[in-house]
């Protein structure tokens, strides 16, 4: 696709495919029982981007990492944490939150999240993060990765202005539909993909209850595991 394409792996792992021919992968639990069976095992990665810690999240990072040699791009204490697995120094990059890092012409800022962090070896690897993910063209898309609604999402409507907003909605362990409608209401953006629902019993929220919620005028992009979308 021209413009790039954000295809939804199931819970809140994606592929994002940009107009450059890039080959991103957002939070890639690609065992989660949503992933469609093809997309398990990718044939190529350019570029990882973690949110936080959580297994859920990190998923397949340090087994892609290892076998393409791509980078990754996360919270400094994370990685840290993937180093100690085995992955050389020059294939992660660690940042923090406000700082912008760029890799295969992929420009990925830290914004902030409300939400634990830790690996599944109860290590601790920073706080969860949201990211913003620049492709080529300019346009933007915004992963809040797992959180509450919180007042400074308009800071990163305001400093950011990302073309789509990817919000969990689950509910149980961040926000649920209401409050990502809010989280609409100040990002001011108009498009949104929802995610991190459906994928355990826990996790309640549906898309169409955000879009009881979700300011009028806003898109709420409903795509099934595997499916893309448009930047």
């Amino acid at each position: 696709m021209a413009n790039g394409s954000l295809t939804w792996l199931g819970h809140a792992a994606f592929r994002l495919d940009t107009p450059g021919g890039k080959r991103v992968y957002i939070d890639p639990f690609l065992d989660n029982p949503k992933c469609p069976e093809a997309e398990k095992s990718p044939d190529r990665v350019d570029l990882i981007a973690l949110t936080h810690g959580h297994g859920d999240h990190v998923g397949s990072t340090v087994e892609l990492a290892t076998k393409f040699g791509c980078p990754v791009v996360t919270m400094i204490e994370l990685r840290e944490w993937l180093a100690g697995k085995g992955l050389p120094d020059e294939a992660t990059e660690g940042g923090n939150k406000g700082g912008t890092i760029e890799k295969a012409g992929v420009k990925v800022t830290l914004v902030n999240a409300f939400h634990s962090s830790s690996c599944n070896d109860g290590s601790y690897v920073g706080e969860a993060a949201g990211l913003i993910v620049e492709v080529e063209d300019g346009k933007k898309a915004y992963f809040a990765g797992d959180t509450c609604v919180f007042g400074d999402m308009q800071l990163i409507g305001r400093v950011y202005e990302p073309d789509l907003a990817v919000l969990p909605i689950g509910d149980h362990y961040t926000m649920g539909p209401k409050e990502a409608g809010v989280a609409l209401e100040l990002l001011g953006t108009k498009r949104c993909l929802p995610c991190h629902w459906g994928t355990f019993p826990l996790l309640t929220g549906t898309p169409d209850q955000l879009k009881e919620h979700a300011p009028s005028g806003v898109e709420i992009l409903t795509p099934e595991p595997g499916e893309s979308v448009d930047l």
